[in-house]
């Protein structure tokens, strides 16, 4: 436990705190010394270290800088904690507006409201809210595994207010738009990967991740194994995020005939041996052969998407699969099963704009119930 007194230094006129801290691995004493011009402040500053050290708050005074320790914790702790895909694009954001606003100051000292006037500065500067509040969670990570570090006192990051987002408005197409767009594309490498996000509502790095060895056509089903992401400069393939992530997804029967004709396909290739050919167990193979990485898949998305004029997003058409089966009355348990979702208050709470309808559907089904018991 630590002890304190006060010491009157005559030589520099001061007198000072002294805490006696234990020893170190080698004996040697560890001290914790704090002047003040009187012996009353000497003797509030002792009380100060004194509590500080009981309630596990003291911090030992370092000129490290925050942008120090932020490029150091995202290189050691964060890159063992985060997708690669995540870990790139969260050094970006250090890179390009967190450590240029705030990577002059010194770590310990940092205040809330230094927090808080970048985020007013960025929002000034035209960032979405829902970027600055990425940028929030990011500092808010990192300061908490500093304080677990002993090298801030508190984390600053929980008393500041980010933004609150805008909620992305949902975009998903009806069944005749789907069969529109899946009639253009039908004879393009794009036919495939829409018919199966239409279909299954499989995110895009499942899909361009699934293997044959995960489909079995014969029991029209698929299994999500593994995921595809592009992370500096690589193709990275990896778990799914969650264990309901891993999943098997029944398949519609013209789904599975569109696999069926799209494997003759690539067996052709292959028995061709076409120069450059690049063999593999991909489903979605890029057209050349081998991954198809998924910056080169967004282009040829968004020139499509272009050309059609389709106002959505690639992620709108899992979107437009979920609100299918709901407006079909398929249950929502079996909807968040089929997209993966972690929880099926996620699935609920992201789908809530199609519920209105069934509300009133169930409420007509419960009245024609009770009306007939009744009238029995």
């Amino acid at each position: 436990m630590a002890t304190g007194r006060i010491y009157h230094h005559q030589k520099r006129g001061v007198y000072q705190a002294i805490i006696e801290n234990g020893r170190d691995e080698q004996g040697k004493r560890l001290q914790i010394f704090r002047d003040a011009k009187t012996k009353k402040a000497a003797r509030q500053i002792l009380q100060k270290l004194l509590r500080e050290l009981d309630e596990g708050t003291f911090i030992e005074p370092t000129d490290l800088t925050v942008a120090e320790y932020l490029r150091t914790h995202h290189a050691e702790h964060a890159r063992h904690h985060l997708s690669p895909r995540t870990h790139e694009s969260y050094g970006y954001l250090l890179e390009a507006h967190i450590i240029p606003a705030l990577g002059g100051y010194k770590l310990a000292k940092l205040q809330p409201a230094h927090l808080q006037r970048y985020y007013s500065d960025r929002l000034d500067s035209g960032a979405a809210a829902s970027s600055v509040r990425k940028e929030h969670n990011i500092l808010h990570a990192a300061f908490k595994h500093a304080v677990m570090l002993r090298q801030m006192a508190t984390n600053p990051a929980d008393l500041v207010t980010p933004p609150r987002p805008k909620r992305t408005e949902m975009r998903f197409l009806t069944e005749i738009e789907a069969a529109a767009m899946l009639g253009v594309a039908k004879d393009t490498a794009l036919y495939l990967p829409l018919l199966l996000a239409v279909g299954t509502g499989m995110r895009r790095g499942e899909m361009l991740g699934l293997r044959w060895s995960d489909v079995d056509l014969d029991g029209a089903a698929l299994t999500v194994n593994q995921t595809l992401q592009e992370a500096y400069g690589e193709i990275i393939f990896k778990e799914p995020k969650t264990t309901r992530s891993r999943r098997r997804i029944t398949l519609p029967g013209v789904v599975v005939d569109a696999l069926r004709v799209h494997r003759a396909e690539q067996a052709k290739k292959t028995l061709a041996r076409e120069p450059g050919f690049v063999e593999s167990d991909l489903v979605l193979a890029a057209p050349g052969g081998g991954p198809w990485w998924p910056s080169n898949f967004d282009r040829v998305w968004r020139r499509f998407k272009t050309k059609q004029k389709l106002e959505i997003r690639f992620h709108d058409l899992r979107h437009t699969h979920a609100t299918h089966l709901l407006r079909a009355g398929i249950n929502a348990k079996v909807v968040s099963e089929r997209l993966g979702h972690a929880s099926i208050g996620i699935t609920l709470d992201t789908y809530s704009h199609v519920m209105p309808g069934m509300q009133e559907e169930a409420a007509e089904k419960i009245d024609a119930g009770l009306r007939a018991a009744l009238a029995g």
